[in-house]
């Protein structure tokens, strides 16, 4: 999956969770939570929908190291199948 196709996705996902927001603003290394304003269990709905719509599982262990947009687009793009 290209990056320009994963972010669209996770806008998308961004959106259903913050849809007072604009994610696509966000800057590629700012605080994806900060700048939202979602808490932690809003992220934890965020991820849970990336695992569903990707089919990519992200275990608890590795959540603190996707915290910007371009963190998670890395951690998505180098992860194993």
């Amino acid at each position: 999956m290209i990056k320009e196709e994963l972010e669209k996705n996770i806008f998308q996902l961004l959106k259903k969770i913050a849809p007072e927001t604009e994610p696509s603003e966000l800057s590629p290394t700012e605080n994806i939570r900060e700048a939202l304003g979602i808490d932690s269990y809003d992220f934890l709905q965020f991820i849970i929908a990336l695992d569903e719509k990707l089919k990519i599982e992200i275990p608890e262990q590795d959540y603190g190291k996707i915290t910007s947009l371009n963190s998670l687009t890395d951690y998505l793009i180098n992860k194993p199948k």
